[in-house]
């Protein structure tokens, strides 16, 4: 018999669902103050999932090794505001936008330092992180 997945706890869900709103909202601000222009390096897409990486280092490492964290705080900032906040369908739609405007090189340049960036954001969170609850300061 096969076993079924364990029921969605609505509080989960809606931590979820308001954190993603607060993360959806700011991705749009920040995408509405600092557009990507036609052609353009999408600089503003690469921060946003820069630092949505970065936070998420700093956040697994705080509610995973540092601190027993209320049942709702990771769905909550983890896939909720961190998810709503980071795009990586915006990244792709980008890509293939430098690719059919001619940009190619561009487009290379940009998928492969953002996998880079975001790779590096994340271990040199969880290493400041770690770093930083060692020394007393957190």
């Amino acid at each position: 018999m096969a076993s079924r997945p364990p029921a969605l706890d609505p509080a989960v869900l809606a931590a979820i669902s308001v954190g993603g709103g607060l993360g959806a909202t700011a991705r749009f601000g920040v995408g509405h103050w600092w557009p990507v222009l036609p052609g353009r390096f999408p600089w503003s897409t690469l921060t946003v999932n820069v630092l949505g990486c970065f936070a998420i280092g700093v956040l697994m490492v705080v509610v995973t090794e540092l601190w027993e964290a209320p049942k709702l705080v990771r769905p909550f900032l983890g896939i909720g505001v961190l998810g709503g906040f980071t795009t990586f369908s915006t990244y792709s739609l980008e890509i293939r936008r430098l690719i059919g405007t001619g940009a190619t090189g561009t487009a290379v340049a940009y998928l492969g330092l953002s996998v880079l960036a975001a790779l590096g954001a994340v271990a040199v969170a969880m290493r400041a992180t770690r770093w930083v609850a060692r020394r007393g300061f957190a």
